[in-house]
């Protein structure tokens, strides 16, 4: 057994013991549902030559239910208690496969939809709620995410903002996969083999969150994110930026 193989069991081993643990102690959590659900509108924009934005109606969820959680594009369970938090099991929707259905891209393999799953934490603190995640995609790409995201809150009548700053990594099968040019591309498209390594982004954020009624509230979401050196080289990148955001309507459970 190869060392690869190795750690993914040992890491599905940590993630059955602590779910054990979560299922042990889950009495310590209140049985019910609290925080927002509902739908949106969500754009993804897109960095890939002759790729447009995308919108989709999909629903909304940022809400806890005893030890299980969603935090819009996060899913995971809470298990055993870690400083401010929790460590959680958890998985994460993400947009950043694409097809190469369009002339300019002829000789390409599509991209799938990543699968990322992997442990994080929440660590609300006096300063700020400190976000850490890291995820291994389970499908193509077989590579990594790390992340470390702060969030503040600034209260108004009627409103509150939530600014988000933060940094991910993607490791180089990740960027490899997503946007290198393998050799055999290479020689059936337009474009010239590129095997790059991994890639630093960095992004700033905000969440609006308005109350229209006690019950109702609207949320806004909007992210601005800069590519690492990495993905802006690639030869199927045509932009140094991504921006996504999202629009719903909520009803919250108290």
């Amino acid at each position: 057994m190869d060392t690869r193989q190795s750690n993914k069991i040992s890491f599905w081993k940590l993630c059955l013991c602590l779910l054990c643990i979560t299922s042990a102690q889950a009495e310590e959590f209140p049985q019910k549902l609290e925080g927002d659900v509902g739908a949106g509108a969500y754009y993804t924009g897109s960095t890939i030559v002759s790729k447009s934005g995308a919108v989709s109606v999909l629903p909304y969820g940022d809400f806890k239910y005893g030890r299980a959680f969603a935090r819009v594009d996060t899913l995971g369970i809470k298990t055993v208690k870690m400083g401010y938090g929790y460590l959680e099991v958890a998985g994460r929707v993400s947009m950043d496969g694409f097809s190469a259905d369009t002339p300019v891209l002829q000789g390409l393999h599509d991209r799938v939809m990543p699968v990322p799953l992997g442990l994080g934490t929440l660590q609300i603190t006096p300063v700020g709620g400190f976000y850490i995640n890291a995820f291994h995609d389970v499908r193509q790409s077989k590579g990594n995410r790390v992340e470390m995201l702060w969030g503040g809150k600034v209260e108004l009548p009627r409103v509150t903002l939530y600014p988000l700053l933060g940094a991910e990594y993607f490791s180089q099968e990740y960027v490899r996969y997503y946007y290198g040019i393998s050799p055999q591309e290479a020689a059936a498209s337009l474009y010239a083999a590129y095997q790059p390594g991994g890639a630093y982004n960095g992004f700033i954020a905000l969440i609006i969150d308005v109350e229209l009624t006690p019950e109702y509230h609207l949320n806004a979401y909007l992210r601005h994110k800069r590519l690492g050196d990495a993905i802006q080289q690639s030869p199927i990148v045509t932009r140094r930026y991504l921006d996504t955001g999202y629009l719903a309507l909520s009803y919250r459970f108290k």
